[in-house]
């Protein structure tokens, strides 16, 4: 069977037909399953051939060395790498003593199959043995959204053509042989078999594996369960070593007959709970996992998925593609955070080694924003991490000679592990885009809890910060000097306008939380007299406008710079970042990533409209889009300025970054932030959605490729409706008390069960040419869809 990598097209599922030996680790990426706390990548049940082995514990990391020419004051001394620990995925076959290996024999068929509303993930292939034997293999695995510490494979092998002797071994292997990669040597010694066995037990049909990791100290425990169905007559057996756990069934099947091994799989880990405490956690679930039950399992994950769906799902009408796109972004984003409980979301999840593992600022910027509206519970328990790390924090600050925290532009712990700083050290917005998810938060769920304990101290100690770093001039402006923006082709900058519009937020916010809860802000040494100084700050701002072109500056002086020589600089020179030197970057008008247009997404009240639409111009002809958290900023903007087949261009760019593997790095996990950013693109692209204060807005305005847009929020306990089409927005509370919008300034009151509707507005066709990308960097274009594409699958939604 030739093999193939297509992912089938299909509204609620993404599916693969065949086998893509070379491509592999892509496809192990785009069907990795996750809950937040366990990432499993997609490799294959037999273990091999595999493109990159995964098993992740969110939060479970070892330390190594950080490489540096020269040393400086300040510089972080080691970083944190995500470790592939125990792997419990395993079920190997063997048929007639030859070893199911779909690089041998003969492959007739083979499929994967990821349902988003069953979170299930699928797989049937039929195999002929070198020796003859054809048999099927069907499993099915999830990982649970319900029961945090639990995994469950359910493998199948039927005989189809004669009798057939099988042997199945499941394993739990720990320190498994991983490809060689490329890098620090060093680093790579350190990540090199890190789990130090602690015990290892096998007893009936279980085995645990405890580990503890060399350098960074963490303890960590994989259990293994079975249950198993067949003939009458099978042996089964068990038993462990230091790095292994084997559990194995042998039986002959006659033709017809199959056995069926039922796996659960439970982990854990603890810095400073003891060995009996982990072990006895991970039987603890494999128990509760085996009284559930294969069927109980997938049913209580087909209950959950579809709470969220109807909470969450984003309905298109015109782009069948673009439709599986976001709702494949929407669940690796729940899976994410779904039960990360005071963990961090790393910029990949969990579904790749990719960063290291590390979380960024992505997480609060373009993650959390989704999930406030879908899941506002796990947003609670990412800022509940962030407020967990203020000690470190604060210790930062201080070493850096500031007040209050300063976060880490990269970590899984907490300390800064960045080696490059100028966005280790001057990356400092990454606090004011913490104080703003925080803002988000509170006004979206009404958290008043939240907000005056964990919520306040975070606003409090990134205010400290920010009145340290900055300070007022000659003419009384407050400046921020000496930072890095959102953009890394441009670095250690003055007066960056992204940073300054959010600090100016982040000093407002601050003020206005402590005087509200002025007796809980007493409690962390806030008085009125630090609170003023705040507003003042804010009030004080300095944001850099140049007259002469009428356009504001990205930082000082950036519209001065010489542009950058895009006509001589050729296709394979990109991303630039591998083929010039920074120091060229950063003294040229060339930008990485939206920066000055991201800050007129979360601050459009700083700007006017014409400047909005002047702005935006001026950076597409900069922009090149080396980053992937890019694009859907700039569909954002593109529709707030009229740019409606620009900004459906750019939204199926960001939805599109994995399953078309637009960076060519799928292989090492998924684009979180940009798969995120697909959702804000079309939510508060298309749909108009500002949050800045208490009353949600919308100015509803729909690309020509769509007919229809419709999407559901959580609201303070409430569930919105909105349904966009090009002549008519109407907007349905499903749920709660009446709420107010505004829809294009005008003021409306919901009811329950009463929608409201009004007129669409269709913007202004913008002049001709207005915004041009530079050469060879326009987005592909989106073309309407008359119809599905060949191999789509039409599994259209139940209404």
């Amino acid at each position: 069977m030739a093999a193939t990598n297509v992912f089938t097209i299909d509204p609620w599922g993404v599916a693969e037909h065949g086998l893509d030996i070379p491509g592999l680790a892509r496809a192990e990426s785009v069907f990795a399953l996750s809950n937040g706390h366990i990432g499993l990548r997609a490799n294959l049940d037999e273990g091999e051939p595999h493109g990159l082995p995964g098993t992740y514990l969110n939060g479970v990391y070892e330390l190594r060395p950080l490489p540096y020419a020269e040393g400086g004051y300040g510089f972080p001394e080691s970083g944190q790498s995500v470790i592939n620990v125990t792997n419990g995925k395993i079920i190997r076959l063997l048929v007639d003593d030859e070893p199911f290996d779909l690089r041998y024999g003969k492959l007739l068929s083979h499929q994967r199959q990821l349902d988003f509303r069953e979170g299930v993930l699928r797989r049937e292939a039929e195999w002929t043995s070198p020796a003859g034997r054809t048999i099927k293999v069907t499993s099915s695995r999830l990982v649970s959204l319900t029961q945090r510490a639990v995994a469950a494979i359910d493998y199948r092998v039927t005989a189809v053509d004669g009798p057939v002797r099988i042997v199945l071994q499941s394993e739990l292997v720990a320190n498994e042989q991983l490809p060689e990669g490329v890098g620090d040597p060093r680093a790579a010694a350190a990540l090199e078999s890190p789990l130090l066995a602690e015990a290892a037990h096998a007893i009936g049909s279980k085995a645990v594996l405890v580990h503890r990791t060399r350098f960074s100290g963490l303890r960590v425990a994989a259990g293994m369960d079975h249950l198993v169905e067949g003939p009458e007559h099978f042996d089964a057996t068990a038993e462990c070593a230091e790095n292994q756990g084997r559990y194995s069934v042998t039986t002959v099947l006659n033709p017809g007959e199959s056995l069926r091994l039922v796996k659960f799989i439970a982990y854990g880990w603890s810095g400073t709970r003891s060995l009996p405490a982990v072990r006895d956690q991970v039987e603890a679930a494999l128990t509760a996992a085996r009284f559930t039950g294969w069927d109980g399992l997938v049913a209580e994950q087909q209950q959950f998925l579809k709470k969220f769906w109807e909470t969450s799902d984003v309905q298109l009408d015109g782009d069948v593609e673009l439709q599986q796109a976001v709702r494949f972004g929407l669940f690796h984003v729940l899976q994410a955070g779904a039960r990360s409980e005071e963990r961090a979301i790393p910029a990949k999840g969990l579904t790749g080694p990719g960063y290291d593992g590390h979380s960024f600022w992505d997480t609060e910027t373009f993650v959390l924003p989704v999930l406030t509206y879908s899941m506002p519970s796990a947003v609670r328990q990412v800022l509940a991490w962030r407020h967990s790390t203020l000690p470190m924090a604060r210790d930062r600050a201080a070493q850096l000679g500031l007040s209050g925290a300063v976060f880490p532009w990269r970590t899984i712990h907490g300390e800064e592990c960045s080696g490059y700083w100028p966005a280790g050290t001057a990356a400092f917005h990454i606090g004011a885009d913490i104080a703003v998810a925080v803002a988000r938060y509170c006004r979206a769920t009404g958290d008043v809890e939240f907000e005056k304990t964990l919520g306040l101290e975070l606003l409090v100690e990134t205010a400290r910060m920010w009145r340290s770093l900055g300070h007022h001039d000659s003419e009384g402006r407050f400046r921020i000097e000496g930072v890095t923006g959102p953009d890394e082709y441009s670095a250690v900058a003055d007066n960056n306008v992204f940073t300054n519009l959010m600090a100016q937020t982040n000093l407002r916010v601050a003020a206005e939380t402590a005087t509200r809860h002025m007796h809980e802000a007493t409690a962390f040494g806030v008085d009125t007299e630090e609170a003023a100084t705040w507003r003042d700050a804010a009030a004080a701002m300095y944001i850099p406008y140049d007259e002469r072109l009428g356009i504001h500056p990205q930082a000082d002086g950036f519209t001065d710079h010489q542009f950058w020589d895009f006509e001589n600089t050729p296709p394979e020179k990109y991303p630039l970042l591998l083929h010039y030197p920074y120091f060229d970057l950063y003294r040229k008008q060339v930008v990485k990533q939206a920066d000055l247009v991201l800050a007129m997404q979360v601050r459009g009240d700083a700007f006017t409209d014409e400047q909005k639409a002047r702005n935006f111009a001026y950076y597409e002809r900069l922009t090149v889009r080396d980053s992937s958290l890019s694009a859907c900023t700039q569909a954002v903007m593109a529709a707030e300025v009229g740019q409606l087949d620009l900004a459906y261009d750019y939204t199926a760019e960001a939805a599109l970054m994995d399953l078309h593997d637009l960076g060519g790095n799928t292989k090492d996990g998924l684009h979180m932030a940009s798969l995120a950013g697909a959702c804000i693109a079309l939510v508060a692209g298309f749909g108009g959605l500002r949050d800045h204060d208490d009353e949600l807005s919308f100015r509803p305005r729909l690309p020509a490729g769509l007919r229809r847009l419709a999407f559901a929020m959580v609201v303070r306990d409430r569930l919105l409706h909105v349904d966009i089409t090009h002549q008519r927005t109407t907007y349905t509370l499903r749920r709660g008390p009446a709420m107010t919008l505004l829809h294009e300034g005008e003021q409306l009151k919901l009811e329950h069960g009463r929608p409201v509707g009004r007129s669409t507005t269709v913007p202004e066709t913008p002049p001709e040419g207005l915004c041009n990308q530079p050469p060879g960097r326009e987005p592909a274009r989106r073309q309407p869809q008359a119809g599905l594409p060949i191999g789509v699958v039409e599994h259209l939604p139940a209404e």
